[in-house]
C-alpha cells in the first residue's frame, strides 16, 4: 500500500497537469487518452480506499467518480439521478421518528421542568447564533467566490416557480400546529412534528412514573434505532453523491 500511495502522489498531479494543458489548448491530446488517465487515477484511489479509506473518503471519491461519469457518459449519468433521489428519500424517512424519539426522551426524561426550560432556552440561543453565523459564512462565500457566474443554465432551470399565496402571521402560526400527526409526517412538516413531540413530552411528564416509563423506554429505543438506521443509510451516501454529481455534470 505504501508503494501505491507513492504512485498516486506522483500520478494524480500528472493527470491534473495533462488535463490543464489540454484545457489551455497548449497541446492536442487525444480525448480517449486523457479519459484513460483520469479513470486510472480514480481506480487507483478506489483500490487504495478499499484497504484504508473510511466513509468520508468514499463520499469524497464518489464526487469525482460521479463527475467523471457525467462528463464521459452524459446519457448514462442522467439515469443515475435515481440514486440521489433514493438517498434523499431515505434521509427524509429518518427525520420524523428521530425528532419524536429524541425530543420525548430529552424532555420527558427529566423530572425537573425548570431544568428542561433552561435547556430549551440555551438550545434556542445556540440554534439562533449558529444559524446566523452559517448564513453570514454562506453569503460571504458566494459573494466572494462568485460560484456559478457565467454558467449557461439549461432551459428547464428557468421554468416559472409555482405561485404561492401570501401568508399573514395568523396563517404561519396556525400552520405550526398539527391537526393529524400522521399527515404531518407524510407531508414532511417538521415544525408540526416538533410541536407535537414537545406537547406529547409535557403530557408524558405529567404522568406517574409507572405510566410514563413504558412510553419513555419505547421512545428511547426508537431514537437509538433511528440513529443506527441513519448509520445504515450513510453507507449508501457514496452512491447517492455519485449519482447526483453524474446527473448535475
Amino acid at each position: 500500500m505504501g508503494r501505491l500511495k507513492r504512485l498516486l502522489i506522483i500520478f494524480i498531479p500528472l493527470v491534473i497537469l495533462l488535463q490543464s494543458i489540454d484545457q489551455l489548448n497548449l497541446l492536442d491530446w487525444s480525448w480517449q487518452l486523457l479519459a484513460a488517465f483520469r479513470w486510472t487515477a480514480l481506480l487507483g484511489l478506489a483500490f487504495y480506499g478499499s484497504k484504508r479509506g473510511n466513509l468520508t473518503y468514499w463520499i469524497m471519491l464518489s464526487m469525482f467518480i460521479g463527475a467523471e461519469i457525467g462528463y464521459d457518459f452524459p446519457a448514462f449519468g442522467v439515469q443515475l439521478n435515481v440514486l440521489s433521489m433514493i438517498f434523499m428519500k431515505l434521509i427524509k424517512a429518518v427525520i420524523a421518528p428521530l425528532v419524536i424519539g429524541t425530543l420525548v426522551v430529552g424532555i420527558a426524561g427529566h423530572s425537573d421542568m425548570k431544568q428542561v426550560g433552561r435547556m430549551g432556552i440555551k438550545a434556542l440561543i445556540y440554534f439562533e447564533v449558529v444559524t446566523t453565523l452559517a448564513l453570514i459564512i454562506g453569503l460571504f462565500a458566494i459573494n466572494w467566490t462568485q460560484a456559478g457566474a457565467g454558467i449557461i443554465q439549461p432551459a428547464n432551470m428557468k421554468a416559472d416557480l409555482p405561485q404561492v399565496a401570501p401568508q399573514n402571521w395568523q396563517d404561519i402560526l396556525l400552520h405550526s400546529f398539527p391537526e393529524n400527526i400522521a399527515k404531518s409526517i407524510a407531508d414532511g412538516q417538521v415544525l408540526q412534528v416538533v410541536v407535537f413531540a414537545i406537547i406529547f413530552s409535557i403530557g408524558l411528564l405529567m404522568l406517574h412514573e409507572d405510566k410514563r416509563r413504558p412510553m419513555l423506554d419505547f421512545c428511547e429505543s426508537l431514537s437509538e434505532t433511528m440513529f443506527k438506521f441513519t448509520n445504515v443509510i450513510m453507507y449508501f451516501a457514496p452512491f447517492g453523491v455519485a449519482g447526483a454529481m453524474a446527473y448535475t455534470i
